[in-house]
This record gives C-alpha cells, structure tokens and sequence, in this order.
C-alpha cells in the first residue's frame, strides 16, 4: 500500500495548564495585515473562533463558509478545518477547550450541535453578548473557578446564532479520517483502549502502515496518544467529582493505583492526590 504522507504532522498539539480546561486568548492583526493561505489541520480541543473584524473563509468537514464580521466558528475536537482569511485588520478571540470538557458539552440537552463543525452569525444583540462573555474568558487565569459555568453560557449562546449555510468543497484525501475509527473507539471506551493491532483492524490498515501514518498526522505514537488522552481524562475526573483515586486509575485502564499515580506525575509534575488538593485550594 503506497500513499503520499504530508512531510509534518497536520494535527496542532495544544497543551492546556495542569488544571485547566479552557486556553482563551484576544489575536488582533492590522490594517497591513496579508491574506492568509488555508493549511488544513485539527486540534485534540475542541475550538471556538469568536471573530470582530474579519472576512475570507472558514472550511471544515468538507464544507465552506462565508466569514463576516461578528461571525463565530467551531469546531469539535479532531474535525479537520482552516482558514483562509482576507487582507486587511482582523481580530478574534480563540477559545481552545479540553477534549473532554468539549465532549461533555456536546452531550448537554440543547447543545448537542456542538458534536459538529458550524459556522454562525448572531444577531446584533446576542452578538454583543457573545463578544462580552468571551472578552471575559480572556481576562482570567484559566484556572479560576469562573470558568467552566462562562464556558457553558458562551456555548448556549453560540449556539443559538442562526447558522451561515455553508457549500461542499470538493473531495480530498481522507487525511485523518481514515485513522477515526480508532481515535472514537478509543473515547467510547478509554477504560479498554485498542491495541496497535486492534486500532489498525478498525481502520482497515496493517499495523505497521497505522502507525507510521498515525506518527505522521499526529506527531506521536498512537501508544503516546492513548496514554496522553486518558491522562488528560483522569485530570478532569480528579477536579470534577469525588471518585476516589484508585477508582478513577482503575476506570480508566490503568493496572495499578501505583502505576497511574506514576505516569500521572510524569505527565503533570505532580500527583493525583496533590493535582486535586491544589485546584480545591484555588476554588
């Protein structure tokens, strides 16, 4: 099986402050500002584009939108978008969600459009109040406690804005959908994460081609990433309920209290038991 690989990864590591499920932050470019040339990539977060002045387009998915100004975009965790943007003064605020904060978001009733990519243009009045919550967010530390409740008002109302019908975009190279089944087995179950083997068989690959393309779009082994994203599970579960320790290791795959306790520290710097202390502390 021969395929053309792209020569560096197209998936874009975000990492999040130990503690935090949200990075928020203002981008403004100036009246010089050049257009843009559209790099098609994903994120682990999930992704909202609250923009001010702005034009050109956003793709995700397949599907092209028109960007005007006061427009929002998001896109969920691992969906392939980009953006080609006009010349000229532009700005934004970019909100990057943890994978998991993302995924329980989607599941709550009324706003399950956030499972999808879309593009949205509020009306004046809820623009203003879109604009206002996210200007907030900007001015935290990601680890106050405010966050989480002005994450869940943003999202109800980005998804109250009308949605900008966007057209199909031609078909191109599968890229990382080909690699998905794996990725969504994965987030079903992570307490029983595929093997190399296993993963490959959802995908239809062999093992060896798996995981060289999987290295290639995600800059990481997929050992790496089972590991990384159920760590970053268990970080939420430790600041977000009472389970104990050991249950949320054992519930997540891990062999033993003392192998999690162990990989969590190599990971964060600290351990469980400290992560949870510390954010109680902050609130």
């Amino acid at each position: 099986m021969t395929e053309s690989l792209p020569i560096r990864p197209i998936c874009e590591p975000v990492e999040l402050a130990p503690g935090a499920t949200v990075l928020a932050e203002r981008v403004a470019h100036g009246t010089g500002a050049t257009e843009t040339d559209p790099f098609p990539h994903y994120h682990d977060v999930s992704e909202l584009v609250v923009f001010g002045k702005v034009g050109g387009i956003f793709i995700a998915d397949g599907r092209r939108y028109p960007l005007a100004p006061g427009c929002v975009a998001y896109v969920p965790s691992m969906h392939q978008h980009d953006f080609a943007l006009a010349p000229g003064a532009r700005d934004w605020v970019l909100i990057q969600i943890d994978p998991v904060a993302g995924e329980e978001l989607a599941r709550r009733p009324g706003l399950e459009r956030l499972a999808h990519p879309f593009c949205a243009r509020p009306d004046p009045q809820l623009g203003a109040r879109i604009a206002t919550l996210a200007s907030w967010l900007a001015d935290l530390d990601t680890t106050d406690p405010m966050v989480p409740g002005l994450v869940a008002l943003l999202a109800a109302a980005v998804v109250r804005s009308p949605a900008i019908d966007g057209e199909p975009m031609p078909a191109r190279d599968a890229g990382f959908e080909r690699l998905r089944p794996a990725i969504e087995r994965l987030r079903a179950d992570p307490a029983r994460p595929p093997s190399l083997e296993e993963a490959a068989r959802l995908c239809g690959l062999s093992a060896a081609y798996f995981s060289r393309r999987f290295g290639r779009q995600l800059g990481m082994s997929w050992g790496d990433y089972l590991r990384t994203y159920r760590l970053h599970m268990a970080a939420r579960r430790l600041l977000s309920g009472d389970a104990g320790i050991a249950e949320i290791g054992y519930g997540l795959g891990f062999a033993t209290p003392s192998h999690f306790a162990a990989t969590f520290h190599a990971r964060f710097g600290v351990s469980p038991r400290a992560y949870r202390r510390a954010h109680r502390r902050r609130r």
